[in-house]
């Protein structure tokens, strides 16, 4: 699962910080978020995409597994 965080961050001037007090985490969490090297709980995902005015959907991008 890859995600916009970064992006969206980025855009809208944002810091790793001030991300993180936003949604109750760590910067730390949100560094590994962003590298990639850790997946978001349901819970997290919600508050970070509510904190943009996104869905989670348009925030993380699931793919699918070939069957």
């Amino acid at each position: 699962m890859t995600n916009r965080i970064a992006q969206l961050r980025k855009e809208r001037r944002i810091s790793q910080a001030e991300l993180a007090d936003a949604v109750d985490v760590t910067r730390q969490t949100i560094i590994s978020l962003e590298n990639g090297r850790y997946n978001a709980s349901l819970l997290l995902a919600h508050k970070i995409a509510k904190y943009f005015g996104m869905t989670i959907e348009e925030v993380f991008l699931f793919e699918e597994e070939e069957p």
